[in-house]
């Protein structure tokens, strides 16, 4: 079974990683494709596609990680170049189910894997799992929750704050490399000093 965890990753973060990580032993995968989108149907990213890719791959050293040149997930999975796939969502991603391009098709493609975390309202889950046609196509599984945000992290080297524990090392180097999410007057992102 192979795993697939898209998004942004504008940058990626320990949540991230924890995610990938907890669905990688709960599902006992075989493989976990990791899927940058170049562009988004659901927000506007200002960073580039090649440098949140570069990001991602220092996340994620030990898969694989790639370009998805897709902006809704099931134009993705109508590729049909994984065989009986497990898309791996977040709870709050899963609670807006419904709102994405056809969910249906997405649910015909793909199983679904929600992470979900202690006091999430499971009542928010148990709505669009009570609304799509084949709930039996979502499992839940438990994350420990990791306080921090992509945004989080890309005000914090703006404002010349350390990112220290919030990304992998190897992230925060790059980014402080690439001169990433600056705003001018700040040089060093890695330990908050100019």
């Amino acid at each position: 079974m192979t795993g697939l965890l898209g998004g942004t990753f504008n940058p990626p973060h320990n949540g991230h990683i924890a995610l990938a990580d907890a669905a990688r032993r709960h599902f006992d995968l075989d493989e976990l494709a990791i899927l940058v989108a170049v562009r988004p149907g659901h927000k506007e990213v200002q960073l580039g596609a090649e440098s949140r890719l570069k990001l991602a791959q220092a996340a994620f050293p030990d898969y694989e990680v790639e370009l998805d040149p897709y902006e809704r997930t099931v134009d993705l999975l109508k590729e049909g170049r994984w065989n009986d796939p497990l898309f791996l969502i977040g709870a709050d991603q899963f609670a807006d189910f419904l709102t994405w391009k056809d969910p249906e098709g997405v649910i015909e493609r793909a199983r679904i894997g929600v992470a979900t975390r202690p006091g999430y309202p499971r009542e928010r889950l148990d709505e669009v799992l009570g609304r799509i046609s084949r709930p039996e196509r979502v499992e839940l599984f438990d994350i420990e929750p990791v306080p921090v945000s992509s945004r989080d992290i890309r005000d914090r080297v703006a404002r010349g704050e350390p990112i220290d524990g919030l990304v992998p090392s190897d992230v925060a180097a790059l980014i402080d490399s690439l001169g990433l999410y600056r705003r001018d007057g700040y040089t060093s992102t890695v330990n908050g000093t100019d």
